[in-house]
């Protein structure tokens, strides 16, 4: 057996929304970048004379600079303290530039190519959907419980909760009401194995929505999602 019943619902999956912050889909890392300061000793430092001689390597601790007659010495220390903070600020537009982590997926690039080909099922109450595998095994009773990996996106394709981040699949009782009535519904008519796209209609969703938080998009009111659901076991019927 993959995961113990879980005693509670997903606040994430329940029609009203989350009653309190859940810090489970803030996992993402977020790697701080640190900048090496330049060293403050130059290796060569340069004295040019006004009359035209060629540069020449001095001393490392200071640059002179000779204009008609006159000397001005500026120390390295404002210099090094300048290349420090261009340094750091290149840092910060490579790491402003880099790619957005990638997030795990049930369905991976070539999935989403098929999916247009694939037929789509309506159902009375609205819900749609595309079966990517059907399942070899029994489909779930209402009532049972049944273990399944989710991923939960809004319709852009961006991922604001997802069982596959939090290392294990999620467990419930199908058909009383644990979860948004959408996925409750599709997980029903699907077979153990069985792997399918839901395109959940706003009034199977979530009534209040979801707040945005770091690494999670926000969900507004009655607006349709998308879960891709992987059934993975149904624990009552497999330990008959």
């Amino acid at each position: 057996m993959a995961a113990a019943p879980s005693s509670s619902a997903s606040p994430l999956l329940l029609p009203a929304g989350p009653r309190h912050a859940s810090t489970a889909w803030l996992r993402g890392g977020s790697g701080v970048f640190r900048g090496r300061a330049l060293s403050s000793a130059a290796p060569c430092c340069c004295k040019v004379a006004a009359g035209g001689g060629a540069a020449q390597c001095g001393a490392a601790e200071d640059l002179v600079i000779k204009v008609g007659g006159s000397s001005t010495r500026r120390s390295l220390l404002g210099v090094a303290l300048a290349a420090s903070t261009f340094g750091l600020a290149a840092l910060d537009a490579v790491a402003g530039g880099l790619p957005p982590e990638e997030k795990p997926k049930l369905c991976d690039a070539a999935c989403e190519s098929e999916l247009a080909n694939l037929p789509m099922v309506t159902t009375e109450s609205g819900l749609q959907y595309k079966d990517i595998k059907v399942g070899e095994g029994p489909s779930p009773p209402v009532g049972f419980q049944v273990a399944a990996n989710y991923v939960a996106m809004v319709p852009n394709g961006q991922i604001f909760d997802s069982s596959l981040e939090k290392g294990q699949p999620y467990i419930f009782r199908v058909g009383s009401g644990q979860v948004i009535q959408g996925l409750d519904e599709g997980i029903l008519t699907m077979k153990v194995g069985g792997l399918r796209r839901l395109y959940i209609p706003g009034p199977l969703a979530f009534p209040k929505g979801l707040t945005s938080a770091p690494g999670r998009p926000r969900v507004p009111p009655n607006s349709p999602v998308v879960f891709d659901v992987n059934l993975l076991y149904i624990p009552g019927l497999d330990d008959e």
